[in-house]
């Protein structure tokens, strides 16, 4: 008989799969950082993360130069501390193919939602946005100045929660895990740009809530990195369920009950 896939694999195949060393992946991507409302960073930070000691915004907007598979993805996040821990928190994190977004929602916890991831450049000239349900909710313009210095290689942490929603509507399924997400980036070109952050009104994207105040920094650059996840504590479940309308498109779908008649 041919071999059935969706039959059980071998421990070896497992194994393979969980090691396999991957080579480096570079994207090419716009960075934004600007000062925000520090009430409105305040207000999006579920507990135990606090606001750290300066109210900023980034995105992140990349092309991923993965192999016969491109990838576009960005992320919208501000800054928060667990701790003695400072990092970011991530709001949202569009993706353009499903592999990239089922990946890190199921094993991290990423806010990763499908979404069109753009990325262009004509001469000096530099737009790049993220849009969903056709609203391009992030857009950066700007020129290309010249080359920057390449930083020095360092970790960067992100936080992210962990969840599965209650199969009967009400909560979630076990306790709710805080993941710390550290990343160790490399730089192999920076370029500064001088330009602007557009943040366009979006009732499933509402990033316009945090505003640019001061922009601080536009950069295009191509980059690698690899990531460690570890879960660092259990968290309380009735002090998160009220951010994680976050999640979702549909804030009502955390709470969706199964369907009327139907058996356990």
């Amino acid at each position: 008989m041919a071999r059935v896939r969706y039959g059980a694999r071998t421990g070896a195949e497992i194994a393979a799969a969980r090691t396999t060393k991957l080579p480096d992946v570079w994207s090419t991507g716009v960075v934004a950082v600007w000062e925000t409302d520090p009430d409105a960073v305040a207000a999006v930070l579920p507990p135990p993360l606090k606001p750290s000691g300066r109210p900023l915004a980034r995105v992140n907007i990349s092309k991923v130069e993965l192999p016969g598979y491109p990838l576009g993805a960005g992320s919208f996040a501000v800054t928060a501390a667990h701790g003695a821990v400072e990092g970011w928190y991530p709001l949202v994190m569009p993706m353009t193919h499903e592999r990239a977004l089922t990946g890190g929602r199921e094993v991290f916890g990423e806010p990763k939602k499908l979404g069109e991831v753009t990325v262009e450049r004509t001469g000096p000239d530099i737009r790049a946005a993220l849009a969903r349900h056709g609203v391009a909710f992030v857009e950066v313009r700007g020129t290309v100045d010249g080359p920057l210095p390449l930083p020095e290689p360092a970790p960067k942490t992100d936080f992210y929660f962990k969840f599965l929603p209650a199969v009967d509507g009400s909560g979630f399924d076990g306790d709710p895990l805080l993941v710390h997400c550290v990343r160790a980036e490399k730089v192999r070109r920076l370029e500064r740009v001088t330009g602007e952050v557009i943040l366009r009104e979006s009732a499933y994207d509402p990033v316009a809530d945090l505003p640019v105040v001061r922009l601080l920094d536009i950069t295009l650059g191509e980059k690698t990195s690899d990531q460690r996840g570890r879960v660092v504590e259990r968290v309380d479940a009735q002090a998160l369920l009220p951010y994680v309308h976050q999640r979702y498109d549909d804030p009502r779908q955390i709470h969706d009950a199964p369907p009327e008649g139907s058996e356990s």
